[in-house]
């Protein structure tokens, strides 16, 4: 199966923002470690639960464990296929916004 081009279509799930930027985090990497996530995104463990939780609860995300080198547990956060397609067609639609905005005419 081939990748499809962008839909513009506005996703509210995604578009909160600690959401949207947990999927621009991810989005051009397989998976991130959890404490990396969190510490890009500035907030404390159970904020980023909560926001990944509405993501995995969309099926746009999923999270696996693994042991390190160091034999201690880390969890992974990873988008779906779905999500990827999800976060994309998102970003369509916000250009599309942008550019309408971009070319609207001015308050004078």
């Amino acid at each position: 199966m081939r990748d499809r081009r962008p839909t513009p279509r506005f996703d509210e799930t995604i578009h909160a923002p600690h959401r949207l930027r947990i999927c621009a985090l991810l989005a051009p990497v397989e998976s991130m470690e959890f404490g990396t996530v969190r510490d890009e995104l500035g907030v404390a463990d159970s904020v980023l639960s909560k926001q990944f939780k509405a993501l995995t609860d969309a099926g746009f995300a999923i999270t696996s464990k693994a042991r390190g080198d160091t034999g201690r547990q880390r969890t992974w956060l990873s988008l779906t296929r779905d999500g990827r397609r999800a976060f994309a067609d998102h970003l369509e639609a916000l250009r599309e916004l942008a550019a309408a905005a971009e070319g609207a005419p001015g308050d004078e």
